[in-house]
């Protein structure tokens, strides 16, 4: 399974699911985020994720298609 350690940017609480999921190089679009989702192919901290538009915040982590994305927030500048 791959593993990538995502940085929320500085003075931000979240990412939706979907963004996160195109940011993190697991899909080409934030749509094509939604149609995993709706697909069931996402889970948050192990639980299966069924909300297109989720807030994912720091010390989440999201498993989609064999990726771990863990959520971390960036150190303020």
């Amino acid at each position: 399974m791959q593993h990538i350690e995502f940085e929320l940017a500085p003075g931000t609480s979240y990412i939706e699911v979907n963004h996160l999921l195109k940011a993190a190089g697991v899909c080409d679009s934030g749509g094509a985020g939604k149609a995993m989702v709706a697909d069931g192919m996402v889970s948050v901290d192990g639980a299966l994720e069924t909300r297109k538009t989720a807030k994912i915040r720091a010390g989440q982590t999201v498993t989609c298609a064999q990726v771990r994305i863990v959520v971390r927030q960036a150190a303020a500048a």
